[in-house]
């Protein structure tokens, strides 16, 4: 990952608004529907380039291919890899604290959760050539562009544990360690590719209130400690400046009075490989948190990405509001150490998105602006 020494970098987290046809195809894809594979292939890589160019042209450092490919951030690894061959299910998990305020669940949080196989076999590619499309697809995209770095996301072994259940190893652990083993191939590929791997992980903070809703934040913590202890596992020998990691709460507009706070799992993130730290800055119920960098020594090698937009909200945060969260982390670790982000995807599932296309961009560009005011007061 670089390191600017003259002024704030941008970037996002990862999913970008796909066009209303590319979502069609990605439905009848999702629904095992009779397709045009090659209609799909071309979809997909003008939706590429052309999401390359719009980042590039409002101005964002550090781009990739806006998962235009992809269903969903994390599920899309059953098309690729055996074992998630049985039957599709809606496996909605309550989160904890909803039943503090039913009215709101009753009317805002109806479900349009896509129905996933769960893990009912041994885990193995079945078609690594999608990897390897996702890989020219975007280097042919990015190689004429202007552009300080790329990057490729791909799922943690913890967050592909959550959206498709285990039903085949004899534990969670087993499960976990399986995933680790298979993947470690994608994110070694998106490396040799010469792209930043950004590995995502809602794992470490998301699944407090939903896979593991019944253990304390202690219990939890030590949760936290052995995803990170297996994603470890599945990064060896790969530089950990070529990677950075997301964690999130969870992309969804809702309480989080439940959420874990950052204080408590931090110590425990800080030991992942990845160089940069991609994490929620910008929300109502995490917004302060950047006070913890005041209290945490951020070991010298490591980058901070904070979120500086709320990605689940339709509100345009000003450019002044943006330099405002950027110097406050810039102040504290240093201004070569701070790369402007966003919360979270805008388009983490293809459909059900809450920010309007055309304003999702909106944020974008405040963002950008919001860096180059910051960059002009930190240097």
């Amino acid at each position: 990952m670089k390191r600017s020494t003259s002024h704030i970098l941008t970037t996002h987290t990862g999913s970008l608004p796909r066009s209303l046809s590319l979502q069609e195809l990605l439905h009848q894809r999702e629904e095992r529907q009779a397709y045009d594979q090659a209609a799909f292939d071309t979809s997909v890589r003008r939706a590429v380039a052309d999401i390359v160019q719009r980042q590039v042209a409002i101005g964002l450092d550090v781009v990739n291919d806006g998962e235009q490919g992809r269903s969903q951030y994390a599920a899309y690894v059953k098309e690729r890899l055996a074992g998630f061959e049985g039957e599709r299910a809606v496996r909605a998990r309550p989160r904890l604290g909803e039943s503090d305020f039913p009215d709101f669940v009753a009317t805002h949080l109806s479900s349009t959760a896509l129905p996933q196989p769960a893990c009912t076999g041994p885990i193995a590619w079945k078609d690594w050539d999608a990897v390897q499309h996702d890989i020219d697809t975007l280097k042919a995209a990015t190689a004429t562009q202007q552009v300080e770095e790329v990057f490729m996301t791909a799922a943690s072994p913890g967050v592909i544990a959550n959206f498709l259940p285990n039903e085949h190893y004899a534990s969670e652990e087993a499960y976990l360690r399986a995933l680790a083993a298979v993947m470690q191939r994608e994110y070694q590929a998106i490396v040799q590719a010469g792209f930043l791997l950004q590995i995502d992980c809602p794992d470490l903070a998301m699944t407090r209130v939903t896979q593991f809703a019944d253990l304390t934040v202690a219990q939890f913590v030590d949760v936290v400690a052995l995803h990170i202890e297996v994603l470890n596992s599945a990064l060896e020998g790969l530089p950990p400046e070529r990677m950075r990691l997301h964690l999130c709460w969870g992309n969804y507009e809702g309480p989080h009075h439940y959420d874990v706070p950052l204080r408590d799992i931090v110590g425990e993130v800080l030991k992942a490989r990845p160089v940069g730290l991609s994490f929620e800055g910008a929300n109502p119920r995490h917004a302060h948190e950047w006070k913890v960098w005041q209290e945490v020594r951020l070991p010298d090698e490591k980058v901070l990405i904070p979120g500086v937009l709320d990605s689940t909200t339709n509100f345009i945060e000003h450019p002044e509001l943006v330099a405002q969260r950027i110097q406050r982390y810039a102040e504290i670790v240093g201004r070569e150490r701070v790369i402007a982000g966003t919360d979270c995807g805008f388009g983490t599932s293809a459909w059900g998105r809450k920010v309007s296309t055309e304003i999702a961009w909106a944020k974008l560009q405040s963002m950008v602006e919001g860096a180059r005011l910051a960059s002009q007061a930190l240097w």
